[in-house]
């Protein structure tokens, strides 16, 4: 008997051995980042939030190899306003190269009103852009939400995304669920922009990490430039947690960075508990990488569940924004057979697709394709909308209409429900 204890043990080390083998590069070892030199003018603009005021911006840019002086030229259109904002700036060094970020911080900016901005370092100017900031409505948001974008070089996001606004102009921001690039490298950066080109210096886009924006190893490691990429974070994280939150109109959002190891997501627990608590908005999202509720295996990310669940369920969050496992699904939590928040969506738009394994608790899926999300709030009612992106078809949507001001007698309408 004892034989044969070892022998099983013995195969099971083998096996496991053999697996971990075929595992190793995908997980532990990263490519060699090619040779790059930045532009010597302002490029990789992104318009993103700010603090956690609705009216705050901030704008940031790749330019040269070293800090220069550089500040942002901005003009009010109503009145022809200009005002000089000076952009401090950092020295990022890669494997490959190394480039230098600013970020230009606006604060208190008008509500409703147009505004004209470029980038200038070391008397080198980007194109101008424009953006609006929202109306003084803090009744109503209208957003749009992708999951991984993670495209292949010369990949179909930035059409896809462009069409999508198109058919849905009131959006006022992007969301996105993580793994914004394939790999913590140039070209992915380069690629990255490119399927953001035209909407990242025009509308404020909001992200998380996802795992494919660190670096592999046993312990994983999250390159600076993310963050002086989407600069909301250089002011808001904990230690080294990725996490923000943002106040606008009628929702509160809450950014998690789920790649972690448990220390580091404990403390993000405590975080999200105290935002929570304190958090007055009529409406919370939460938005992570990984789902609480996987649609790959029923042992997936089970740590990620345990630490922020609990805390989602019982600080009444309304949504769950989650990517990672590229399909589409959508959970509606129950109360005693009753459908009731929080509800959670996984969604994607990259050309890669996992095995789907269909969780009971969800009510809605789908595979082989890519999908965006409109989300709109107004009042005491959230719609949320699911759309293919080949042919920009209705797939799935959902209506959560709130009974009075503390969030009771919440009625969800399934449009597309389980059958």
């Amino acid at each position: 008997m004892r034989k044969l204890k070892l022998g099983i043990g013995f195969v099971i080390v083998i096996v496991l051995g053999c697996w971990i083998a075929s595992r190793w590069h995908t997980w532990f070892v990263e490519d060699d980042e090619e040779t790059y030199v930045p532009s010597l003018k302002p490029a990789h603009v992104l318009l993103t939030f700010g603090d956690d005021q609705p009216f705050s911006r901030n704008i940031s840019w790749q330019a040269d190899t070293v800090v220069h002086p550089s500040w942002l030229e901005l003009v009010c259109l109503t009145d022809s306003d200009t005002i000089r904002v000076e952009a401090p700036g950092e020295v990022f060094h890669s494997r490959g190269g190394q480039a230098a970020y600013c970020v230009a911080r606006l604060r208190s900016l008008k509500a409703a009103t147009v505004y004209s901005y470029r980038a200038v370092t070391n008397g080198k100017a980007s194109p101008w852009y424009q953006f609006q900031t929202q109306h003084t409505d803090t009744n109503k948001v209208s957003f749009l939400y992708v999951g991984d974008i993670q495209d292949s070089i010369g990949g179909e996001t930035n059409r896809f995304l462009r069409e999508a606004l198109n058919r849905h102009p009131q959006r006022e921001f992007l969301v996105c669920g993580g793994d914004f690039v394939d790999g913590p490298m140039h070209r992915w950066w380069e690629e990255g922009f490119r399927n953001i080109d035209s909407v990242a210096q025009a509308m404020p886009i909001l992200a998380v990490t996802g795992n494919h924006d660190y670096r592999k190893g046993v312990i994983q490691h999250l390159e600076r430039r993310f963050s002086l990429t989407f600069s909301y974070f250089l002011d808001s994280m904990i230690g080294d947690n990725q996490v923000y939150t943002l106040c606008y109109g009628p929702v509160q959002f809450f950014l998690l960075d789920s790649n972690r190891e448990l220390p580091y997501l404990l403390t993000q627990r405590d975080w999200l508990k105290t935002q929570l608590q304190q958090s007055r908005a009529r409406w919370k999202i939460v938005v992570l990488h990984h789902p609480l509720f996987s649609i790959r295996s029923a042992s997936r990310n089970l740590i990620q569940r345990w630490v922020f669940n609990g805390l989602i369920e019982d600080y009444g969050v309304d949504l769950v924004l989650q990517a990672h496992e590229h399909n589409y699904a959508r959970m509606t939590a129950h109360d005693n057979g009753v459908a009731t928040t929080p509800v959670y969506t996984v969604s994607h738009c990259s050309p890669k697709n996992y095995d789907l394994y269909q969780n009971e608790r969800y009510d809605r899926f789908g595979t082989d394709s890519r999908y965006y999300q409109t989300i709109d709030i107004i009042g005491d009612t959230l719609t949320m909308a699911a759309y293919e992106v080949y042919h920009h078809t209705l797939y799935d949507s959902l209506k959560i209409v709130k009974g009075n001001s503390q969030g009771q007698c919440v009625v969800i309408e399934d449009f597309f429900p389980k059958k």
